[in-house]
């Protein structure tokens, strides 16, 4: 399992609907986390190691691993914040972005299980950071379109040596 990068067109696609949680989607979450831990993420979502599947993982220091299957972000908070953000799949590249503060997010984890989680802070920043990947949007395209250009051709400069 290897994390895609600013280019492939699955990043880009709006990920499918899981239909079961079975023992290869366990197996499937768990090597995501074991790939967003190696590339020192905080959150990796399906389309960004080639699994076109509505699942995220979520991991900040101090809290448990999350795995969110189906999610869907029910509530935000019409106060936002602003804060620097990366990703795994444009490594580098960081810019401020601007996101509603809290989230509420409902979701079915690993052991099929429905539930709803209420999240402010990094945690809602990472969840709807992640669920924008779900949607085949990054974080670059929240930004000005100069800002947005000046990533990209950073990261193709970047890629060509």
């Amino acid at each position: 399992m290897e994390i895609l990068t600013l280019g492939n067109e699955m990043l880009r696609q709006k990920a499918e609907r899981i239909e079961k949680i079975d023992v290869e989607l366990v197996k499937t979450a768990q090597q995501m986390l074991t790939v967003m831990h190696e590339g020192k993420g905080i959150g990796l979502a399906g389309p960004q190691v080639g699994v076109s599947k509505r699942i995220f993982v979520v991991h900040i220091e101090g809290d448990i691993p999350r795995v969110f299957i189906n999610p869907s972000i029910t509530e935000t908070s019409q106060e936002t914040s602003k804060y620097e953000e990366g990703c795994l799949s444009l490594p580098g590249a960081w810019a401020d972005v601007t996101r509603p503060k809290r989230v509420k997010v409902q979701a079915w984890n690993d052991r099929g299980r429905p539930f709803t989680l209420e999240a402010e802070g990094i945690l809602a920043r990472v969840i709807q950071h992640e669920y924008d990947h779900l949607e085949g949007t990054l974080f670059i395209d929240r930004l000005s379109e100069p800002k947005r250009n000046r990533i990209i051709s950073k990261l193709e400069k970047k890629a060509k040596m």
